[in-house]
């Protein structure tokens, strides 16, 4: 097969990038280390972690006692909700380019429990996070300050998250950022030269030919994206044309917990640790704007390349000219689909 024997290119149809991709690489001898299990344990509870119910936060702030799902804004948000009060100074040679922004920042904890991550979450509790995604969407959102809401996770030291806490983020900004704003210019376009959903369009396609699918329910698929940049990178696409989460009806919220549980434990397995990533969903601003075209996805990219511990790095040729992998999307997609859905701690022996 051509894709799997010559180097090419591949467009991000949702960007407009290409990624380079070289699969004889592949071929080349590769010592890989055999490493044992991840089978690190946290504790339920950690007086230290500021995350946890009753513990102390940066200020004098104190968390509830919460039982299940809580969400603050950030101590240290990234984003104000007022500009400075002198502005910036202006620029007149157009080469000096900067305005102010402003939003919020929040955090989501997930569970009350230090020790557990979305893959050991289980379906309940991640459905009342996907829930509490919705009604945060729906606010901030509602906003008039706010254009963009931007929901996401990251998971693991190797992508800088300094709390093993299971939580996520949302930064809301006065603006729509750059990357679902390339998005939403390549997902319009597709609709008015083509009168149809680019996500709709390409969902159908994957699903046909099956390949790069990981595994569907009934509202959701998973799968490998074909222009996909990291390793075992994916995206989960709902079934149904919505433009964002809350329009979601219950069943669909469900399955979407379901569908982040299942592919979470693939990640986990893959290499028996727990697997780093970031996650983010894409969905339509909330800039008072129509757009029909935008059809909400999550993103999941990881880091990791053979094992738990060799890391894939975007260096070289792919700082200074376009990214590159030898891993074709294909080849990702069946490794990731023949892992076991039973978590490699809750088999017999492996969780000692």
């Amino acid at each position: 097969m051509f894709f799997e024997d010559h180097p090419h290119r591949r467009l991000n149809r949702l960007t407009g990038e290409w990624v380079l991709v070289s699969p004889q690489r592949t071929k080349r001898p590769w010592q890989g280390q055999q490493e044992p299990p991840d089978r690190a344990a946290l504790p339920p509870y950690d007086e230290h972690c500021y995350l946890c119910p009753g513990n102390g936060r940066a200020g004098g702030a104190v968390n509830p006692d919460y039982t299940g799902t809580f969400v603050f804004t950030n101590d240290f948000a990234a984003l104000l909700p007022e500009p400075p009060a002198q502005g910036l100074a202006p620029q007149t040679d157009g080469l000096l380019v900067a305005e102010p922004e402003t939003g919020t920042c929040r955090v989501i904890c997930y569970s009350p429990r230090h020790d557990l991550t979305m893959a050991r979450l289980g379906v309940d509790r991640a459905a009342a996070v996907v829930d509490v995604w919705c009604e945060e969407f729906r606010q901030l959102g509602g906003r008039e300050d706010i254009g963009y809401v931007q929901i996401f996770e990251n998971r693991g030291a190797a992508m800088g998250c300094s709390n093993p806490h299971p939580h996520g983020q949302i930064w809301a900004t006065r603006s729509v950022p750059m990357y679902p704003a390339a998005e939403d210019r390549h997902q319009a376009a597709h609709l008015r030269d083509h009168g149809q959903c680019l996500l709709c369009a390409y969902l159908e396609t994957e699903l046909a030919r099956g390949e790069r699918i990981v595994f569907e329910n009934d509202s959701f698929a998973a799968l490998v994206p074909f222009w996909a940049l990291w390793p075992f990178e994916t995206m989960i696409l709902p079934k149904a044309h919505l433009t964002n989460i809350p329009a979601m009806s219950p069943a669909q919220r469900r399955d979407l917990a379901e569908a982040m549980v299942r592919l979470n434990v693939r990640y986990d397995n893959l290499f028996r640790t727990s697997f780093p990533y970031s996650m983010g969903i894409h969905q339509a601003p909330t800039d008072g704007g129509d757009h029909p075209h935008w059809h909400f996805h999550l993103h999941y990219y990881p880091p990791l390349l053979r094992s738990r511990s060799v890391k894939k790095f975007m260096v070289g040729f792919e700082m200074m000219a376009m990214p590159q992998r030898d891993l074709t999307a294909e080849s990702a997609a069946a490794r990731l689909r023949e892992q076991s859905e039973v978590h490699y701690l809750d088999l017999p022996g492996e969780g000692a």
